[in-house]
């Protein structure tokens, strides 16, 4: 199928397409007057990378662990231990995140907020 069908089947612009295919996501041949065609497997392949994006996956990731899932003797024990990967990477963030937002809370209504907080919960004079 040519771009524009599989952009229409699946809701992905043909400018996205081309970048996928650009970054190796996708494979399409070229016929004769330049046009792309893309095997019908394609329109699966990119609900899997927008289902991967929703959760979480970078285009990267999607990237590299395609080639090594697609030839996984049992797929879903592959994407099993991905997804719980995953998991302690957002867990982790979360811990990231959550001591940053500690930080700004007790740096709200202090005089300097820029200034480095000491344990005690004062700022440093020199900053």
């Amino acid at each position: 199928m040519r771009i524009g069908e599989l952009a229409a089947r699946t809701g992905v612009s043909k400018d996205t397409l081309r970048f996928y295919e650009k970054i190796g996501l996708l494979e399409g041949d070229r016929l004769p007057n330049g046009y792309r065609d893309f095997p019908p497997e394609t329109v699966t392949w990119l609900h899997y990378v927008r289902t991967a994006q929703a959760l979480g996956f970078t285009l990267a990731e999607i990237g590299r662990h395609f080639e090594e899932l697609r030839d996984a003797p049992d797929s879903a024990e592959a994407l099993s231990a991905l997804f719980e990967e995953k998991i302690r990477v957002i867990d982790a963030r979360m811990d990231e995140l959550a001591a940053i937002r500690s930080d700004l809370a007790a740096r709200v209504g202090t005089g300097c907020p820029l200034r480095v907080a000491n344990k005690a919960g004062l700022t440093n004079a020199g900053a």
